[in-house]
């Protein structure tokens, strides 16, 4: 499968801003993220990420930071899409089921839900490969000043 490239995305977005920004961040890369989906026009996100043994708490199961942090590579991103430069204030997470080794990998969904002048709220589903729902994000961000429009 050929992996998307964000920054072609983002290039039409940001310009030549775009050299002021790590895209794809680093811990994307370190957790090894992989971009499915770039739905611009539906504002949606889908990224995939493998479960690594490293990622494992006390029970064998991938530590809940972890799962975080893929959906936060993923709505990040995303924000990034739809809205100018802005910063996460708070990140939800609701766990369903236990992401063990044996699914190989996690597949995130993002989604832009709404916009409220500087505010930004996004949903994301994380499932397995079956498509099992094992967890569910809300994040909410904000625009800095530095980047109103």
């Amino acid at each position: 499968m050929h992996e998307l490239s964000i920054s072609e995305v983002l290039k039409d977005r940001l310009g030549d801003k775009l050299k002021d920004f790590l895209i794809p961040p680093p811990i994307f890369e370190l957790m090894r993220g992989e971009f499915l989906v770039i739905d611009v026009k539906a504002m949606r996100i889908k990224t995939r990420f493998p479960i690594l043994p490293e990622y494992q708490n006390p029970y064998r199961t991938m530590q809940g930071g972890m799962v975080a942090a893929a959906v936060d590579n993923t709505l990040g991103p995303l924000s990034m899409l739809v809205a100018p430069p802005n910063v996460t204030r708070r990140l939800e997470m609701k766990y369903s089921h236990p992401i063990t080794i044996d699914l190989q990998f996690i597949i995130v969904e993002g989604k832009f839900l709404k916009r409220d002048g500087q505010r930004l709220t996004f949903s994301a589903e994380v499932r397995d490969l079956e498509g099992t729902l094992l967890a569910r994000g809300k994040s909410y961000h904000w625009i800095t000043d530095e980047y109103e429009e």
